[in-house]
């Protein structure tokens, strides 16, 4: 019994740290996005909507592998942390 509450905890806890990994993904994709539209498009030839998506899919991609490198920004240890030592409740 104290063996499966272990593991139950475990995988919750490893649940949870996707989750704020997630979090910092969505949060720095919109950081990217908003970023990218700070820089003009005075190029020569206009884009297409392929190559808009590519750069919108490309920027998500981005963004998740930031997140879940090892230290990230550092925003999913933080929501972890808060969540875990009960600053924030469900």
């Amino acid at each position: 019994r104290v063996l499966f509450r272990s593991i139950k905890e475990n995988q919750d806890d490893e649940a949870l740290k996707q989750v704020c990994k997630d979090f910092e993904s969505i949060f720095l994709s919109i950081m990217f996005k908003e970023m990218k539209k700070t820089v003009p498009e005075d190029g020569l030839i206009e884009k297409s909507t392929g190559t808009r998506i590519f750069e919108d899919m490309y920027t998500e991609e981005l963004s998740k592998e930031v997140a879940n490198t090892d230290e990230g920004l550092g925003i999913a240890d933080m929501l972890y942390n808060q969540f875990k030592n009960g600053y924030v409740n469900w």
